[in-house]
């Protein structure tokens, strides 16, 4: 089938690539580790070693989101997913944090994905920007996440 649109699909970018070959790196990391206690404790370590290595204000909100989140939803497992931080419940994501530094954005992003029950209607948001985690932003993310895991 032939297209007479000019423009040329050019793959992923070197972002894209570099978070597909990092979430490699996480699965087979995830693989070698023996127990679930260990694979849980790892998980754990490897997200607050990304959140260490972001640049100042993606780490600040990082690390705030973070203390919200296992707050708020004890029951989401902190795992890395392709280099993000983010939070799963049976081992399923249900929602993340994307640093403006890792596609070159101008705002960090709170994600969540279809498995988070935050249905309304037929259309509801399913990320948010944040440029900076002031106590109202906290309270929002808390009501976000506990309503995530229903």
């Amino acid at each position: 089938m032939s297209s007479t649109n000019s423009s040329t699909y050019e793959g992923f970018t070197a972002e894209e690539r570099a978070a597909m070959k990092e979430h490699a790196r996480e699965m087979k990391a995830a693989a070698r580790r023996s127990s679930l206690a260990d694979k849980a404790a790892e998980a754990v370590r490897d997200v607050l070693a990304k959140i260490a290595e972001m640049q100042d204000s993606d780490r600040i909100m990082a690390e705030r989101v973070h203390a919200v989140i296992t707050a708020s939803a004890p029951v989401l497992a902190p795992k890395l997913w392709y280099g993000m931080p983010a939070y799963a419940l049976d081992g399923k994501v249900v929602c993340f944090f994307q640093s403006a530094e890792k596609f070159k954005a101008r705002y960090a992003t709170l994600g969540f994905s279809d498995q988070a029950k935050l249905d309304d209607g037929a259309m509801w948001a399913a990320g948010f920007a944040l440029t900076e985690v002031t106590p109202e932003v906290e309270a929002r993310i808390a009501a976000l996440v506990k309503k995530a895991v229903g």
